[in-house]
């Protein structure tokens, strides 16, 4: 670049200011940040951001379900202890289509789950034995084998169950039972493990 080009950038940087006796002033409004996107620098509690959907006896239910998918045991602590309720509640009290989808698909469930637990036990399902649950949860954990009529509550389930494993999985003490470590320096990295190039057919 020619002196003669750099003047001009130099004088085109310097239209952007309006100059003020002792300050520069930016002519450009200031940002308004990313989009519409919350300060992501506040510690949020649950309902800060929009009005949480859950009742006293659904938030039960689905805790007594998560924890029926995912039970403490010697590596973890359950769903409800990680608030995976909370997460499933926020999730489907945002104002988006897909979560304003889930929560019609996950209250019709629930509605079903405690229909279905009173039919056929005569309480709620938070009141069951695991056996109890366990025939009820059998008849629509696995979507491809349901009974027709059972079709909707199979998709309720599994979606419940997506939500469930997402948001255990992703907080330090589910990262920890898969054993997933992330990006941790290492004091020496010697590649590889052999099984895993022999698999690739690279050793």
């Amino acid at each position: 670049m020619d002196r003669r080009e750099a003047i001009k950038w130099v004088l085109a940087a310097g239209a952007t200011f309006s100059v003020v006796p002792g300050q520069a002033v930016e002519a450009f409004p200031p940002a308004r940040g990313y989009g519409t996107d919350p300060d992501l620098m506040k510690v949020w509690k649950p309902g800060d951001l929009w009005p949480l959907t859950f009742t006293t006896g659904q938030r039960a239910t689905v805790a007594a379900l998560c924890d029926f998918i995912l039970p403490a045991d010697e590596k973890s602590p359950s769903a409800s202890q990680l608030r995976v309720p909370d997460f499933i509640d926020e999730w489907i009290s945002a104002p988006y289509s897909a979560q304003r989808a889930d929560r019609q698909q996950i209250l019709d469930g629930l509605a079903w789950l405690e229909a279905r637990s009173h039919k056929g036990f005569e309480c709620a399902f938070v009141d069951l034995s695991h056996e109890q649950k366990r025939h009820i949860c059998d008849e629509i954990c696995y979507l491809p084998k349901a009974q027709v009529a059972l079709r909707r509550p199979a998709q309720f389930f599994a979606r419940l169950r997506e939500l469930t494993m997402s948001a255990f999985y992703t907080t330090p003490e589910g990262m920890k039972d898969i054993g997933y470590i992330g990006n941790v320096p290492l004091a020496k990295f010697d590649g590889p493990p052999p099984e895993v190039l022999a698999y690739l057919k690279l050793d």
